[in-house]
C-alpha cells in the first residue's frame, strides 16, 4: 500500500445533463433542439437529398422557447444535434389573486400558489382566458 495521497479536482457538476444527443435526420416538427445554444422549439423541417459530399441535410426553422425569437440551423441528417430536457405539466388553475399570483392544483391535490401573472399582455391574457376553460399548461424546462 502507498502512503501518497490522491488529490482529485472535481470540474464536473452532479452529471445531470441539460440535454441529451439526438440524430438530425430523427428532429420532427413541434419537437425540441438546441441552436446557438438557446433551446427551441421546431416549427419545420425540411430535409434536401444527398449530395455530392454524401449526406443529406436538415433545414430547422424554431422558435427559442423563452425569447420566442425564430432560429435557423442547417446540419447533416446523420450528425447528432443537442435535444433540451423538456417535461410538461399540466395544471388545474383555480384563482387568479388580485396581487397577482395564479393558485394552480396538482395531480397529487396541493396546490402551488408561488406562480405570478407574466407582465407580457398577450400571455396575460391567455392565462386569464384559460382560467375561464379552468386549465393551464405549463412547461418545465431544465436550462441555466
Amino acid at each position: 500500500m502507498s502512503d501518497e495521497e490522491h488529490h482529485f479536482e472535481s470540474k464536473a457538476d452532479a452529471g445531470a445533463s441539460k440535454t441529451f444527443p439526438q440524430q438530425a435526420g430523427t428532429i420532427r416538427k413541434n419537437g425540441y433542439i438546441v441552436i446557438k445554444g438557446r433551446p427551441c422549439k421546431v416549427v419545420e423541417v425540411s430535409t434536401s437529398k444527398t449530395g455530392k459530399h454524401g449526406h443529406a441535410k436538415c433545414h430547422f426553422v424554431a422558435i427559442d422557447i423563452f425569447t420566442s425569437k425564430k432560429l435557423e440551423d442547417i446540419v447533416p441528417s446523420s450528425h447528432n444535434c443537442d435535444v433540451p430536457h423538456v417535461n410538461r405539466t399540466d395544471y388545474q388553475l383555480i384563482d387568479i389573486s388580485e396581487d397577482g399570483f395564479i393558485s394552480l392544483l396538482t395531480d397529487s391535490g396541493n396546490t402551488k400558489d408561488d406562480l405570478r401573472l407574466p407582465n407580457d399582455e398577450s400571455l396575460m391574457t391567455q392565462v386569464i382566458f384559460s382560467y375561464w376553460l379552468s386549465t393551464v399548461s405549463c412547461v418545465v424546462f431544465n436550462w441555466p
